[in-house]
């Protein structure tokens, strides 16, 4: 994998990170619950964990169909699945809600994989790994390929969560999201129709 195409994930990263749907809003809730600091780095690991999970699920069963279909198959495939998911989330704006505040470890991973399957934070990963991993094509290089750029993404959501869930929770306040905030979710929409196009110009 190229550099290029290394800061292009964690910059993937760090943007699903800083989308409170992705669970910092949920750990800092967690902590205010509480009253505690400890619950809300406490919500963090699983919350990233399932959101790897659902990448590496969405990139492992890409890399199926790359070892079975011709790769530009494959290429346009990935280019209309992005861009109908894309037009998708433009239209269909509402949040799942599957748990709620009172969770375990593993029920928080949970929601966290469902709400990182439902934006589709795997397929905005998968023109990167398309066009810029370099690594082979077999099985071997697939699967490398593929952990190497979850790692990547899941490192830099995991700094921008943890920065994010920490300042919101010490200084700021839930309180902040009234008076400063803009739509996350139109341009993560607006970033997959675009990722689609990209992938299948490419």
């Amino acid at each position: 994998m190229d550099l290029t195409s290394a800061l292009i994930l964690a910059g993937l990263g760090a943007f699903h990170g800083l989308n409170p749907a992705m669970g910092w809003l949920f750990a800092v809730a967690l902590g205010l619950q509480e009253r505690s600091r400890a619950a809300v780095l406490r919500a963090l690991p699983p919350i990233v964990l399932g959101h790897a999970g659902s990448v590496l699920v969405t990139l492992g069963l890409v890399s199926v169909a790359r070892l079975a279909a011709p790769p530009r198959l494959v290429s346009y495939g990935v280019a209309a699945l992005v861009c109908g998911f894309g037009v998708w989330r433009l239209v269909r704006r509402r949040h799942p809600r599957w748990v709620g505040m009172r969770v375990t470890g593993w029920q928080l991973a949970g929601w966290s994989f469902l709400m990182a399957t439902a934006h589709g934070a795997g397929l905005m990963v998968l023109p990167v790994t398309l066009h810029g991993g370099h690594g082979g094509h077999g099985a071997a290089a697939l699967a490398s390929q593929s952990l190497l750029a979850t790692a990547i993404h899941t490192l830099s959501m995991l700094a921008m969560t943890t920065a994010l869930a920490l300042v919101v929770y010490e200084w700021l306040g839930v309180a902040v999201l009234r008076k400063a905030w803009f739509n996350l979710d139109l341009v993560w929409a607006v970033a997959l129709i675009g990722a689609g196009v990209s992938a299948a110009l490419t």
